[in-house]
């Protein structure tokens, strides 16, 4: 599933085609990307043509496009979850994206240019939907890539992330610190802190030295900043390289893929010997997926 710096790659890819931009034409070729629209297929068109969208902004793994007004007393925007498999992608006209086309947006520039917005997903986990902005707190930007403090509500449960500039990261790390689960668990906990998920919390918990059932109410409060601090720093340098893709799933508004993967130190690497110590990196069943670690660098918990 994308994290967070896959769905900012494409936040930035979109990001130049919203503000003074129109949406002229949508064409949904498959309803069920609309599963989260609380509406009908015409519903969601008639709420998208001829509206101006007015920013790109994610927060965690939520991308939202604000839209500009009908109504003065609600404001509204075009809310995305990429999901497993769902791409945003850029081009000239629908018939280019393929059979897995699912929602196309054609736009108009401010200047007279078009392009044509492609919502493709394979796995037809993502969605697509028109929400109900609602204000959080006043004056402090809702997230990444606008000032304004409006929020879509299908969105306002999502934590901070760590490199929202908003982000209390000692608060973070004390919310953290009030779980009895292991630290793993905590961190894929998307109203504790979002855009998390399992490549990066392995690669962080190889940087801290943790182990992934290391319980986060035995974590010191400087020990907690320092595995939110880890989590920030693979967040950057995975965004350096693009995000992390393994195969044609992730790919940025242009088709290419990321290649953080060539410098995974944990996640995948099973079989490869440690990059710190030389013991061989295991991988362990966990939550219906995969964990990675290093035996010696991150050893199991001791019971108290």
């Amino acid at each position: 599933m994308p994290e967070l710096p896959e769905v900012e790659v494409v936040r930035r890819g979109i990001e130049p085609y919203t503000a003074g931009w129109r949406v002229e034409r949508v064409e949904v070729f498959d309803p069920r990307s609309l599963k989260r629209h609380p509406g009908s297929v015409a519903d969601f068109i008639g709420a998208l043509e001829g509206r101006d969208l007015l920013a790109a902004v994610r927060r965690g793994k939520f991308l939202w496009l604000p839209l500009a007004d009908r109504d003065p007393r609600q404001s509204e925007a075009l809310v995305c979850h990429l999901g497993m498999s769902g791409q945003i992608l850029l081009g000239d006209h629908p018939e280019q994206f393929g059979p897995l086309l699912r929602v196309a947006l054609e736009l108009s520039g401010p200047d007279g240019e078009s392009i044509t917005w492609g919502f493709v997903d394979q796995r037809l986990f993502g969605s697509l939907a028109i929400d109900t902005v609602v204000e959080t707190i006043p004056g402090v930007p809702a997230g990444r890539g606008s000032d304004d403090p409006g929020i879509p509500s299908q969105v306002a449960h999502i934590a901070r992330d760590v490199l929202d500039p908003a982000a209390d990261l000692s608060a973070i790390a004390r919310s953290m610190r009030k779980k009895s689960s292991g630290i793993k668990r905590v961190l894929l906990d998307q109203t504790v802190t979002s855009g998390v998920g399992n490549i990066y919390a392995d690669e962080a918990l190889f940087s801290t030295r943790l182990h992934y059932d290391y319980p986060a109410n035995r974590l010191s409060q400087s020990r907690a900043l320092d595995l939110l601090s880890a989590v920030g720093g693979v967040f950057d340098r995975a965004l350096e390289q693009g995000g992390t893709s393994f195969d044609w799933q992730y790919v940025n508004v242009n088709g290419q893929g990321g290649y953080f993967s060539q410098s995974l130190n944990a996640y995948g690497q099973d079989g490869q010997a440690c990059s710190r110590c030389g013991r061989i990196i295991v991988r362990e069943a966990f939550m219906n997926r995969s964990s990675f670690r290093c035996p010696r660098c991150q050893p199991r918990p001791r019971v108290r």
